[in-house]
């Protein structure tokens, strides 16, 4: 198969299966905050949102998505993490069509970029976002990069769930209402599970070659078996919590993405049957459209509010 080139090499460097994990907690975040924010159309269907800071919590959150992906590939492919026996999608570094130092840079414009837009961000909103981007952008650079970096040592799901899904559901609620409600953190939750979810499916594919390059990761220490029952709760315990959300909010339409569950099956069911290898490439893009699902008509729910 012919190899990417050009601006076609660096968009697969780029991960685009793992973007839903930006785009939906900005989507959720901001429909949490229907109604509580301090411009837009109070009364008409915006219902208070600020259409310029919805935009740019979504650049922010694509801008530290993309730079953390880069960040990974550069830093792997500097240990040879990313070995020739490695079965999955393009590596930038590992597959020596991109110099180290070019990813790096692209890591670090990708940042960046998140940057001047946060600090837009947190001019209009409140300071205390720059000391959330401080930490999200460190936090990505970290998680592979670094003489101890913390996504060698099995902590790499709780990065994503925390910063893809607490931290962006609450900021992106936070830069519409300039303030921290218990709806913006609870609807995290489900959101940041699925990010999860990303993460696993990738980690269970790498498991092999991960452990015999000494990344530690959450899969290699848990195993083939245990990581795939660990994938299937975090396709699932989302439509656990959905309607607990739903229901204590009062916003009952987000009850909705209830029926989401039903776009789950595919990737849940290849799972347990054991799809190794490049089987499970296709399960990753799934899982990223599973999430993206539920993330719009979740945030369509949380918007509308009670019924």
């Amino acid at each position: 198969m012919d190899q990417p080139s050009g601006w076609r090499l660096w968009l697969a460097g780029a991960r685009p299966r793992t973007l839903p994990a930006a785009v939906v907690p900005v989507l959720v975040g901001t429909a949490t905050a229907t109604g509580l924010g301090v411009g837009g159309d109070v009364d008409g269907p915006l219902q208070g949102i600020v259409l310029w800071r919805f935009a740019a919590a979504m650049v922010v959150a694509l801008a530290l998505q993309v730079g953390t992906n880069y960040a990974n590939d550069y830093s792997d492919g500097k240990r040879g993490t990313d070995s020739a026996d490695r079965v999955g999608p393009l590596r930038l570094v590992g597959s020596g069509l991109a110099a180290p130092a070019s990813v790096k840079r692209a890591a670090m414009l990708s940042f960046a970029v998140a940057a001047v837009v946060g600090f837009a961000l947190a001019a209009a909103a409140g300071w205390i976002l720059l000391l959330v981007g401080a930490v999200s952008i460190a936090a990505g650079w970290f998680y592979t990069g670094g003489p101890r970096p913390y996504g060698y040592a099995g902590l790499g799901e709780v990065f994503v769930f925390v910063f893809f899904g607490l931290v962006a559901t609450a900021g992106s609620s936070f830069v519409q209402s300039e303030q921290l409600t218990w709806l913006a953190v609870a609807a995290g939750v489900p959101v940041g599970m699925f990010a999860t979810g990303l993460l696993v499916v990738n980690n269970l594919r790498d498991i092999p070659t991960d452990a015999v390059a000494g990344k530690r990761t959450l899969a290699v220490k848990l195993g083939d078996h245990r990581t795939r029952v660990l994938y299937v709760a975090l396709m699932v315990l989302p439509f656990v919590v959905t309607p607990v959300i739903a229901g204590a909010s009062g916003r009952l339409v987000a009850w909705l993405a209830m029926f989401t569950i039903l776009a789950a099956r595919i990737p849940v069911q290849r799972i347990l049957e054991g799809a190794k290898g490049a089987a499970l490439i296709p399960i990753l893009g799934q899982t990223g459209r599973v999430q993206l699902l539920f993330g719009i008509v979740f945030a369509v729910g949380l918007w509308v509010g009670p019924v």
